[in-house]
């Protein structure tokens, strides 16, 4: 096994969950600092080059991988013993729960009185299926999935969050190194603990949390910062301005380090509804006809003969364990919709509008209906009238399926009348191996129903396409790709072309489509990095994210901007394979490219990207440009990955928003502005 690296007596082996939101000493290296020992140049050594069984672990097909079962088979570990045992029992138990047996559970909707609202986070017993005991939660009003808040465009709304939780944490985690049996389904995709034992600095968490209204135009000081979380007995005050276009924003936890865990506890969601006169005039089905669908993944805890004991579980899986310890974001094999898994839903003969969240910690879903046969439903039946931040100037026919990754949001119509007495499934057309791709059953009624309602041609008249000046600021954020350490997620700003050979760690050169070869450097990479990004209140900018990742088949990043709504302006693709690790002259390991990453081609945007987002999704190579203007409230905000676990890694960053002549009289390397 390799030795791991050092940084003289600074930075020992990393030791790091992903998710636990501690990155102890080895935190040092994503600074942009110079480090002890060394230049930041390269010395001869270059990174382990990473196995196919762990690319797959980041969410490439096992089929994209032929050599990851060799791999497997060759090096193992394999499964044997009591271990096996426990793996092959699990599977049993995942098959044995029948699906479609429960009916969708709806979330009533309340508002406020007079501006405003009380929501109770508070302990309860729930069921997630019929044939589970109950399972201990900490939720918002006593439900899987939260409550939906309606609110009117303009109209304040304070809402008290108020902490009323008790009891143990609810949420047993462990951790397991990754043993790969082609018999049986993948790790995530069992079950139970594997064995391990329950993490006791999981066990003695508090009941600490914060509400973040996703996707809220507010002020920094209501936005949910992950720091201001309450304890029992105290309550979280925000003010809500809804002055933004109608649109189905959401609330979850946000605490610092622990989001990935609490959201599983059960505060991971509820819908929050703006509504305005665009959207009534409009006249989309309502009442009963307008139904959020909350999808999340979720795993199960089995006693000693396999039996489920009805808690959840978190189950971290090591995939690499050296030069540093790394743990794949969660992802399990049930699939929930409204807190239930796979559940029912009997339909009238009609129009129908679904409100649709991924609310994820990890996992990607591509939606898609389809009959008894397979088939997919026609499009003239099946249309994305919305996305995360309003709606879309005209319907979209959907095609391909609706593709969601964690924190997008989709707005759709849905045609039954066709259907009448039929059993549709709603899938995910992205399962892995072992996990069920099945999500809801619709159960349409067998006679005609009386629906008038006719879908409009153009929706959202006011909608205004962001076009950044040639001379808006630009921002730049890179992802760094898994291996050999956790993902980084690095602001950058452009500098002169070093001299000498590269690579250089925090160094990165671009080859634009034109041939132009541009200069960064890394300027932060840690949540506790001072602020560099500070934008203008009512700017128009371009911000720009770049993935390194080099596997095409990993799951993407979403990337979500607190506080405003953005737009796609361009996705293109790159070569980014000459970006690398390699071993600093002190220890450790920084990472840059030896010559500049070049352009490849451009790929298309969807409708969806193209209208009012808040996240979009970043796949391996490509940059993605948002054209997003800040007319909202000034304050300080966070931008990240809505990957649960990699936003507690620190994949997250502050930036500011404040007034233009605020920003003039700033201090300067040093030195005030003359008065």
């Amino acid at each position: 096994m390799r030795t791991p690296p050092k940084l003289s007596d600074l930075v020992a082996r990393r030791g790091f969950l992903i998710g636990a939101g501690v990155a102890g000493a080895g935190a040092a290296l994503g600074t942009g600092l110079a480090l002890p020992g060394g230049s930041g140049r390269a010395v001869a050594a270059t990174a382990p080059p990473r196995s196919a069984l762990m690319t797959a672990a980041l969410g490439t097909p096992l089929d994209d991988l032929p050599d990851a079962v060799r791999e497997a088979r060759e090096a193992g570990p394999r499964l044997t013993g009591a271990a096996a045992d426990q793996a092959a029992r699990a599977a049993k138990a995942a098959k044995g729960l029948v699906p479609f047996l429960d009916p969708l559970p709806v979330p009533r909707v309340i508002s406020g009185r007079k501006g405003e609202l009380t929501v109770t986070m508070r302990s309860a017993r729930v069921r997630l299926h019929r044939s589970l005991p109950y399972t201990r939660l900490w939720t918002y009003e006593g439900t899987h999935v939260g409550p939906t808040i309606e609110a009117k465009r303009g109209s304040r709304l304070r809402i008290a969050w108020q902490n009323d939780l008790s009891g143990a944490y609810p949420l047993p985690a462990v951790r397991v190194p990754f043993a790969y049996d082609p018999e049986l389904p993948l790790m995530w995709d069992r079950p139970g603990r594997e064995g391990a034992g329950a993490r006791a600095d999981i066990a003695e968490l508090p009941p600490w949390a914060v509400v973040h209204l996703h996707g809220a135009v507010t002020g920094g000081g209501n936005d949910g910062w992950a720091e201001n979380a309450v304890l029992p007995g105290a309550a979280q005050l925000a003010e809500y301005p809804n002055d933004q276009p109608a649109a189905g924003l959401w609330y979850h936890d946000h605490a610092m380090h622990i989001t990935h865990l609490n959201v599983m506890t059960g505060l991971g969601a509820g819908a929050y509804l703006v509504r305005d006169e665009e959207e009534r005039r409009l006249r989309l089905p309502a009442g009963d006809r307008e139904i959020p669908l909350v999808f999340f993944d979720r795993n199960l805890d089995l006693d000693d003969d396999g039996a489920f004991t009805g808690d959840l579980l978190y189950k971290g899986i090591v995939v690499a364990d050296d030069p540093y310890e790394l743990v794949r974001p969660f992802t399990g094999p049930f699939n929930l919709v409204n807190g239930v898994i796979w559940p029912h839903l009997d339909v009238e003969a009609g129009w129908y509008r679904f409100r649709a969240l991924n609310a994820s910690n990890n996992r990607p879903y591509l939606l898609k209906i389809v009959d008894e046969d397979g088939k997919e439903l026609p499009s003239d039946a099946f249309r994305l009238i919305g996305t995360d931040s309003g709606l879309l100037p005209k319907p979209d026919p959907v095609t391909g399926g609706v593709p969601l990754t964690p924190g997008e949001r989709a707005d759709l119509l849905v045609n039954f009348a066709a259907l009448r007495g039929r059993r549709l499934r709603l899938v995910n057309a992205l399962p892995e191996p072992g996990a069920r791709p099945d999500l809801l059953e619709f159960r349409v009624a067998s006679r005609a129903g009386h629906d008038t309602f006719v879908p409009p041609q153009r929706l959202a008249t006011s909608f205004t396409p962001v076009d950044p000046p040639a001379s808006a600021p630009e921002r730049l954020v890179i992802v760094t790709p898994v291996y050999p350490k956790d993902p980084e997620l690095w602001e950058m700003e452009e500098t002169e072309a070093p001299e000498g050979k590269l690579p250089i760690d925090g160094i990165v050169q671009i080859e634009d489509e034109r041939g132009t070869v541009r200069t960064f450097r890394r300027v932060s990479a840690t949540f506790e990095d001072p602020v560099r990004f500070t934008v203008a209140a009512g700017a128009t900018e371009r911000w720009r994210f770049l993935s390194l990742e080099k596997s095409a088949g990993a799951y993407p990043h979403p990337m979500h901007l607190h506080s405003v709504a953005f737009q796609g302006l361009s996705r293109e693709v790159y070569d980014v394979s000459s970006f690398t690790f390699f071993e600093l002259p002190g220890g450790g390991y920084g990472a840059g490219t030896s010559t500049p990453i070049r352009w490849k081609e451009n790929a298309p945007l969807t409708a969806a990207e193209q209208g009012p987002k808040d996240v979009i999704s970043l796949a391996p190579a490509q940059l993605i440009t948002v054209g997003a203007t800040f007319n909202g409230p000034p304050g300080r905000f966070m931008h990240h990955c809505h990957v649960y676990e990699h936003e507690d890694m620190m994949m997250m960053r502050p930036f500011v928003v404040q007034p233009e002549a605020v920003m003039k009289l700033a201090p300067h390397h040093g030195h005030r502005p003359h008065a």
